[in-house]
């Protein structure tokens, strides 16, 4: 069975939307650059409805100790999303100053991208595949894009690995086939615009995943 988090929540109805229908992981970016960007005040407000309902992941890119003990404080996520260029050790201080699991974000685009998971089984308890973003895209994720899924068939990794990266209500079954991801994630996927979700979409997202 295949578990599913939607990313970038930034409403109640949205968020309600995700939590009604199944998901098992429900995503805040806090981070300034994105559409979908939350204050950890923002954050903690809206996400306190998913407690105990769904893992509550906080998204971050190259955190400071500050932000990370703000986050801790309030939103009190479950996992950690490191989707900058975080080392490891980084991570593990990540750990330290949240008390939360570590998910890590790899970009994709050819085989030999993914060679550095390997080197993360000690720090993160997730890895989380996703297309590398066009050169200046200016964001490390979240911007539509699918990579060549064939890339993962076969591979084993020692830790639950996320498949990201253009999924959406329409290919996410074939991305599931293909792949046999145990974990799946999407943004922008289930929007109508650029940081706006859509409830139906979150919900034949979460339908496909079920059926898949």
């Amino acid at each position: 069975m295949t578990l599913a988090k939607i990313c970038g929540l930034t409403t109640p109805e949205t968020l309600d939307a995700a939590l009604d229908h199944g998901a098992a992981f429900v995503g805040a970016v806090i981070f300034e650059k994105s559409p979908r960007h939350l204050e950890p005040l923002q954050a903690a407000t809206l996400f306190d409805r998913a407690r105990g309902r769904a893992k509550i992941v906080a998204v971050v890119v190259d955190p400071s100790d500050l932000l990370l003990t703000t986050l801790a404080l309030g939103l009190r996520p479950d996992l950690i999303q490191l989707h900058g260029r975080e080392t490891p050790a980084r991570a593990v201080e990540v750990r330290r100053l949240t008390k939360a699991g570590i998910i890590k974000a790899l970009p994709v685009r050819e085989a030999a991208d993914l060679d550095v998971a390997g080197d993360w089984g000690e720090a993160a308890d997730h890895l989380m595949f996703d297309a590398k973003p066009p050169e200046g895209a200016g964001l490390p994720g979240g911007v539509g894009h699918a990579f060549d899924w064939t890339l993962l068939a076969g591979h084993a990794f020692a830790r639950p690995w996320f498949l990201a990266g253009g999924l959406d209500p329409d290919n996410v079954a074939q991305a599931i086939s293909v792949t046999g991801a145990p974990l799946v994630d999407t943004s922008s996927g289930v929007e109508s615009a650029p940081g706006v979700k859509e409830p139906a979409r979150i919900a034949a997202f979460l339908s496909a995943v079920a059926k898949a």
